[in-house]
């Protein structure tokens, strides 16, 4: 097992308030290269340094803040484009599930993952939230769909993402107890989720073919009540009726009677404007409250993220907001990317970068503004689901690498250890929203679409959140991988995990593959347990022999 190498910023409470800054400035852990701002550096030189609890206040506020971007981003902005792209490619429903929509789900959490695993030091980020996230999901998530809404699962898609999972977690085990990992290891682990897709295609067309074998029996057999199996594949369905890519409801008492022409100026303040009319006045108090408050933000997001909506007749075209977007939106890859490293780059010296994309998208703007009409999208307007795809990743990357930021500056003033705000706070930052809707489609009575989404994202989550962290350290260091466990807690969180894991697949098949309230009890008892024990192992009152 590899050392532990211990963060040289953790031992800054223990000095005397006025020599902290001091040391901040002069000890390169502290130092923050990969977000906007340098928190440590806020929290010890620039806020009063004996109102700790001013600090930890402040920053809270602003962590939520940063949640909102990932989920308004995610939500609004990169899972509609990633719709639009595999429309484009006309990828069938199983393929698109388990690539593009796995990736607009787990966004936030394969962001946040790859920039605390980039660096050793913040590895037990990325450990505590991918474990944390995963023990949240397959517990309280899972546990509250079975209270909520009993059912029989599908059995061969379960029983699939289960073996997968659970072969993600152990080799992710073994990358944690060993602390290094080669090029080869990690193109391999990687490998596993190409596997995954393989198997969950492959399942798919042998169900399909059996699913039409059967229906041509029962053509020339007399006809008979026909039950729903507890094998019928959910893989279809998962991708069409997940709530991020539900159609938008077209409110057909809004329309007009007759035709008109809406000028270049209205369908600019319309396509700004993030509230609609007609949803406004069927919306409770507390979600216009909550949209009020998010306005601000999503306004900035559609001024600089185009959408593309296979759904809407006119594929959400904006002639003169999506001109716009060919301005902004390249210039803010350029300051997005790598939390702004290249905002001040200079092509030989001489000419700024964002200058020349700013040049470039005025031009590609007066092009397209005097080459189309208002209402009626280009042949190339698929090609901006590709520039509001990237700049949606780029924001969400920059975003995750802020939370991973400040959250490492919370360990520091709190003396918490990485590991143990991945498992609480970030874990439970990123995965609330999947609780929510996941919940939501159980009252609505698809639980079993809910579960399969429990146990389906988590496996690229994990995959990819720690094989391209695992790349980027690589690619950064020019050396091998480094992943630096912090004490007892990965090891507590690893095996809680794999209890978990190991349970469902003993106790549900026992059951003939019906969960009910007994099984959700269980799970959310068993959430409780972990919590109590990794907190309790956190503060020393519980201690492990070596």
């Amino acid at each position: 097992m590899a050392s532990h190498t211990t963060d040289e910023c953790d031992i800054v409470m223990s000095l005397n308030a006025s020599e902290r800054c001091t040391f901040v400035k002069n000890t390169s852990d502290c130092n923050s290269e990969d977000s906007f701002i340098n928190y440590i550096h806020v929290a010890f030189c620039l806020l009063p340094p004996n109102f700790t609890s001013l600090t930890v206040i402040l920053c809270m506020i602003w962590l939520v803040f940063l949640f909102i971007i990932l989920g308004l981003t995610a939500s609004k902005f990169f899972c509609p484009n990633l719709s639009a792209i595999s429309t484009s490619l006309h990828l069938t429903h199983t393929v698109a599930g388990v690539t593009f929509l796995a990736l607009g789900n787990g966004a936030p959490d394969i962001f946040s993952a790859m920039a605390a695993i980039s660096h050793p030091h913040t590895a037990g980020l990325a450990v505590g939230a991918l474990f944390g996230a995963g023990i949240f999901v397959t517990t309280v998530v899972a546990g509250s769909v079975a209270l909520v809404k009993p059912f029989a699962l599908a059995s061969r898609p379960f029983l699939r993402d289960l073996i997968f999972y659970m072969s993600a977690v152990y080799w992710t085990f073994v990358i944690l107890y060993r602390g290094t990992i080669s090029l080869g290891e990690t193109l391999s682990y990687l490998g596993l989720y190409v596997v995954y897709v393989l198997t969950v295609i492959i399942s798919t067309i042998i169900y399909n073919r059996q699913k039409h074998s059967l229906n041509s029996a029962v053509q020339t057999a007399p006809q008979v009540p026909e039950y729903q199996s507890s094998d019928t594949s959910d893989d279809e369905e998962i991708p069409s009726l997940n709530p991020r890519f539900i159609p938008h409801e077209y409110e057909t008492e809004y329309r007009p009677l007759l035709p008109y022409s809406e000028s270049t100026s209205h369908i600019l303040l319309c396509s700004l404007n993030p509230i609609e009319n007609s949803k406004w006045r069927r919306k409770s108090t507390k979600w216009k409250v909550l949209k009020i408050l998010k306005t601000p933000l999503e306004f900035l997001l559609l001024l600089c993220i185009p959408v593309v909506d296979p759904d809407k007749e006119d594929k959400n075209w904006k002639r003169p907001l999506n001109c716009l977007h060919l301005i902004i939106a390249p210039l803010v890859c350029v300051f997005a990317f790598q939390s702004g490293a290249y905002g001040d780059f200079m092509i030989q010296g001489q000419f700024p970068l964002w200058l020349l994309f700013l040049l470039l998208g005025f031009f590609l703007s007066a092009i397209v503004f005097c080459t189309t009409k208002n209402d009626h999208p280009p042949s190339y307007h698929p090609a901006f689901a590709i520039l509001g795809f990237v700049t949606s990743a780029l924001l969400i990357s920059a975003a995750a690498s802020e939370v991973v930021s400040l959250l490492h500056m919370l360990g520091v003033v709190l003396g918490l250890s990485n590991t143990v705000l991945g498992l609480t706070l970030l874990a439970w930052g990123n995965s609330i929203g999947d609780c929510f809707s996941d919940i939501t489609l159980a009252k609505q009575g698809y639980p079993r679409m809910a579960i399969s989404a429990c146990f389906g994202g988590i496996i690229f989550n994990m995959v990819f959140g720690v094989g391209l962290g695992c790349l980027a350290q690589r690619f950064q260091t020019h050396a091998e991988v480094q992943i630096e466990p912090e004490g007892d807690l990965p090891w507590v969180l690893a095996a809680s995990l794999g209890l978990s894991l190991v349970f469902s697949f003993i106790v549900v098949p026992l059951r003939n593959f019906h969960v009910g309230k007994p099984y959700g009890v269980f799970l959310l008892i068993f959430y409780v347990m972990f919590l109590t024990v990794a907190l309790l192992t956190e503060f020393h009152i519980i201690k492990f022999k070596h």
